[in-house]
């Protein structure tokens, strides 16, 4: 690492020098006041134990808190079974849907905040947490879920992580970090927090965000301090960062190869760090990522898996959009594009590539249903089609839909000199993919996809996606397309994965059509039915100790976990609350149910965690600098 990254100066943000030490003025009289509120604490507490009382012949009953969240969502849990089984119809408020969203996310914060705080997994059963592997960066969850707090406006909770972040949130301790799970999760969490509390101040608002108040650059400051030391991981002979970084001494830590979807995907968040700050490194380090990326022998525009950050050539021949982030390089080319308001055209040309080669290897039906299936080559181009679908290829409905219209709705976007027949395909191929996935759920007890499915193909088939998409997926009283499903053992676990949703809501945007918040009401339901974790009524005891039952109080639902097997009932939980459930799932759960003009697409980007940029004009030297050759 060149000394010279740590002795440079930092241009300033808002007139103030990044990492400028702050005092905040007291008043000469709050000690007092504290002391004060704390007597009158104990006073209170005193008063109502006396109230309370203490009787001789049984001991005091625990009982859930008034107006309990947890007790209401259970007793809710329960009408859904009702309705299910009478097949009840009734008018639907979005509203109301929206607020039962936020509902589950409260429960599932406030549990984690109880148990599991600082941690980025937590076992909701057995109530503790731990880090998800050596590279994460202790309270993922929390920087990553912070804008989601925001999106939903509960501004305790936001208090809560701020306080955090300021507070615990350092990477001058952290030996070995992932250079892509800091970058998307933890830089992303942290830009989008500063981009919604400065563009959407009624958002949760708290003094702290305030202009002129001490903590006023609290994200952007963090958020500069992370990409700092990330900055070693791209000091390689090719550019193309090391999969990993120690961040305490800011160095990349060497490797032969590393994903080549992983080297690919980091440009959001540093170039928008690069438009906030006005600093162009932040942009050209991963620019010239895609300028080696773009220039290297692809196949047919399609990403091998492995790529050399020492020499810059891809290091085996399979294909695989599901993959362990291989996705997110075509997801990050569509939504370059459109972050910079259109303004750097390779990379939609590089998307368009990608897309037409899918439909000509990729793209296959299965037997009787004709689902339109998007396979993988593990061996490569030559070989034959694998009719697998994990459930991360379910982002591209959407991204497909998006890259089509721009994120303007369909009507408006048909209107324009720009629309081609092959966008209109694009639509089609969106349409049905979508469906397909709404199939991986509908194929299972429990209603909610497997991590992985298999497709029984046509034999031969080599043809595109046709016809309109039905405004129903399947009849219900025709389940033979379920014999075109096979779902395997050992993929039957599902890990509250947020792509299909990701996809219904742009569907739902872009088309408007209602079916698509419909199917993902239903996915929402099934995931409050399946995966809450149920704590029982506490027990009733005499003052000798002896247990005489339970107490008349209901039971609660405290949080939520992902599943060993969605295959059986009742499923059985794996104690997991995965990341992405309060980062990413509920989030696009939120939004889905929304007006559609919140964070309207037409305005906003989100990165391949679910943290929401806006878009902005490239400008000085923050702008593309190199072209692809012919190919």
């Amino acid at each position: 690492m060149n000394a010279w990254f740590y002795s440079r100066d930092l241009p300033l943000y808002k007139d103030k020098p990044y990492f400028q030490p702050r005092r905040t003025r007291r008043g000469t009289g709050r000690g007092w006041r504290t002391v004060l509120i704390v007597v009158a604490g104990l006073i209170t507490i005193t008063f109502l134990y006396a109230s309370c009382g203490s009787s001789t012949s049984q001991s005091p009953i625990r009982e859930w808190p008034d107006g309990d969240l947890g007790e209401e969502l259970y007793r809710w849990m329960l009408s859904l079974e009702d309705n299910d089984k009478g097949k009840q119809t009734q008018a639907v408020d979005w509203e109301e849907r929206r607020q039962r969203v936020k509902d589950v996310f409260i429960v599932s914060w406030d549990n984690y905040e109880k148990y599991g705080w600082g941690y980025d997994e937590f076992k909701p059963i057995s109530k503790t947490g731990r880090q998800m592997s050596e590279g994460s960066i202790p309270g993922g969850m929390i920087v990553g879920a912070l804008d989601t707090a925001m999106v939903m406006n509960l501004s305790s909770r936001v208090q809560s992580a701020r306080r955090w972040v300021r507070n615990s949130l350092r990477f001058d301790q952290l030996h070995k970090v992932s250079t892509s799970e800091a970058t998307t999760r933890i830089l992303g969490g942290l830009l989008s927090a500063h981009y919604l509390s400065t563009t959407y101040p009624d958002l949760a608002p708290i003094k702290d965000d305030d202009p002129g108040a001490p903590g006023e650059d609290l994200y952007i400051e963090k958020a500069t301090d992370l990409a700092n030391q990330l900055l070693g991981a791209f000091d390689t002979p090719t550019g193309v960062p090391y999969p990993s970084v120690n961040l305490a001494t800011a160095e990349g830590i060497p490797s032969a190869e590393a994903l080549a979807a992983e080297a690919a995907s980091l440009q959001l968040e540093f170039k928008y760090l690069a438009r906030l700050t006005g600093e162009p490194e932040y942009w050209q380090v991963v620019e010239r990522v895609m300028k080696v990326v773009g220039e290297a022998q692809q196949q047919d525009g399609l990403l091998p898996m492995y790529i050399s950050p020492l020499k810059g050539d891809y290091r085996e021949k399979s294909i695989r959009w599901s993959a362990s982030w291989a996705k997110s390089y075509y997801e990050s080319l569509i939504k370059q594009y459109l972050q910079t308001s259109e303004q750097e055209p390779v990379y939609n040309d590089m998307w368009e590539e990608a897309l037409r080669d899918v439909r000509k290897h990729l793209v296959a039906h299965s037997r009787k249903a004709r689902l339109t299936v998007l396979g993988e080559l593990p061996t490569g181009l030559s070989e034959v089609l694998l009719p697998k679908m994990d459930h991360r290829v379910c982002f591209l409905p959407g991204t497909i839909a998006l890259a089509a219209t721009k994120g303007a709705p369909l009507r408006e976007a048909r209107k324009s000199a720009a629309w081609t027949a092959e966008k209109e395909e694009d639509m089609v191929l969106a349409q049905e993919l979508m469906k397909t996935c709404w199939a991986m759920y509908l194929a299972t007890d429990t209603g909610l996809a497997p991590d992985t499915t298999h497709f029984h193909l046509e034999e031969n088939d080599q043809s595109r996606p046709v016809g309109p998409t039905a405004s129903k997926p399947f009849e219900e009283a025709d389940s033979s397309w379920r014999d075109d499903i096979d779902i395997h053992s050992q993929d039957v676990h599902n890990l509250q994965r947020p792509e299909a949703v990701e996809s219904l809501l742009y569907l739902y945007r872009i088309t408007g059509n209602e079916m698509y918040r419909d199917w993902g009401w239903q996915m929402f339901t099934a995931f409050v039915k399946h995966t809450a974790v149920v704590e029982q009524p506490p027990l009733k005891a005499t003052a000798r100790g002896k247990v005489v039952g339970f107490s008349e109080m209901p039971s609660r639902i405290v949080s939520f976990s992902s599943l060993s097997n969605v295959n059986t009932l009742p499923p059985v939980p794996r104690d997991s609350m995965e990341i992405c459930w309060m980062t990413e799932t509920l989030k696009y759960f939120y939004l889905l149910f929304s007006d559609r003009e919140f964070l309207p697409l037409e305005e906003t980007v989100f990165n391949m965690e679910a943290h929401p940029f806006p878009r902005f004009e490239l400008r000085g030297d923050l702008k593309t600098e190199w072209e692809r050759k012919p190919r």
